[in-house]
């Protein structure tokens, strides 16, 4: 089977310094892998290589057949503090934004349709209409997810997630991505490793480098030979993971 993303010995960062060095890893169909590290370590770079939006000092990253040409594009969920609120823009637009990459054409009944449902889906359809500036982080993120997924991608990337949104939804958000995980594969950054165990198979602990965990069952000793500096603390059934000192 053929890897959909293949990375090789990739380097990159900003204006010529390194933030990730020599890096390899490989998602397959129907992957759930989850990112953690420190910030600062160099989750969100990774994310942008991927994406394209930066391009590597060294090394390559390989696209599969059915995802170049912007056939399949990637769906990507950014972090909402990055987003501009003040853009003057309804919730329906922002939806149908996420259409933009991909070649050909559709009808646009069949687009509203397509909006409408995911809409419906995450039970925001009443604010189809709203700016983009009037929502809550919660309705935000699932305005995001619709965009990330109204083009049928691949792969789902989602940048922490968890971020701004209220407690409902963050149940609602990881049993809606088990269900994705079954027809496309994702890669998941957060910080709440406590939470995203239960869903993710593989982990991967970026700190500069790259340490791949091919499952889902990660021990302190495994975290500290990965140069990973989270501290994984349990009290009862509950783990609680917090960030330790750390130097690169």
């Amino acid at each position: 089977m053929d890897a959909l993303i293949k990375i090789v010995n990739l380097t990159v960062g900003y204006d010529k310094t390194p933030v990730l060095k020599g890096v390899n890893l490989e998602i397959f169909d129907n992957d759930f892998l989850g990112v953690i590290g420190p910030n600062g370590g160099g989750k969100t770079t990774l994310l942008k290589a991927i994406l394209g939006l930066l391009k590597p000092f060294e090394g390559k990253i390989e696209f599969r057949n059915d995802i170049q040409g912007k056939k399949k594009p990637i769906g990507y969920l950014p972090q909402v503090r990055h987003i501009d609120r003040k853009f003057p823009i309804t919730v329906f637009d922002v939806v149908k934004s996420g259409l933009m990459m991909l070649n050909g054409s559709k009808s646009s009944v069949s687009v509203k349709q397509r909006v409408n449902d995911l809409l419906n889906e995450m039970g925001i359809f009443e604010i189809k209409d709203k700016a983009i500036g009037e929502l809550s982080g919660g309705q935000m993120q699932r305005v995001y997810l619709c965009r990330a997924l109204i083009s049928n991608p691949k792969i789902l990337i989602l940048d922490e997630p968890d971020t701004f949104v209220d407690n409902r939804f963050e149940g609602e958000l990881y049993e809606k991505l088990r269900i994705l995980n079954q027809d496309i594969a994702i890669i998941l950054v957060s910080h709440d490793m406590g939470t995203i165990v239960k869903y993710v198979k593989t982990i991967a602990c970026v700190n500069e480098k790259l340490h791949y965990h091919s499952s889902n069952q990660i021990t302190q000793k495994d975290l500290d030979e990965y140069n990973c500096p989270i501290q994984i603390i349990k009290y009862g059934e509950v783990p609680h993971i917090f960030l330790k000192h750390h130097h690169k």
